[in-house]
């Protein structure tokens, strides 16, 4: 039994390390994937992109709330104050609240 336990620690310890390993941070701040591990996306500056983007709303506040929902949900901000959201592809056009109306500013 104690040698059981011992075999998944071990097997856990190298699983851990094997993937942390993989994610690498460059000068940049973007993050590096190598290996089998693509699973991690390329981090995005939600905040500062919506507060970009909102910048001209009539409902700062409302906007960012919203936009940092769908850039999470989404990975991706569309560029300028307003329209340009077919850049975010379906994910971020598709997107409606419980109301029907669009989500993403």
């Amino acid at each position: 039994m104690a040698l059981r336990v011992l075999l998944l620690v071990a097997v856990l310890i190298f699983c851990v390390t094997e993937v942390s390993s993989d994610a690498k941070i460059d000068e940049h701040g973007n993050q590096i994937v190598k290996g089998t591990n693509r699973r991690l996306m390329q981090y995005l500056d939600c905040d500062g992109l919506c507060k970009g983007r909102c910048s001209m709303h009539s409902r700062p506040n409302v906007c960012t709330r919203a936009c940092g929902t769908c850039c999470v949900r989404c990975k991706c901000v569309p560029p300028g104050t307003s329209g340009n959201r077919e850049v975010c592809g379906t994910c971020y056009t598709d997107m409606t609240t419980h109301g029907n109306k669009t989500k993403c500013p």
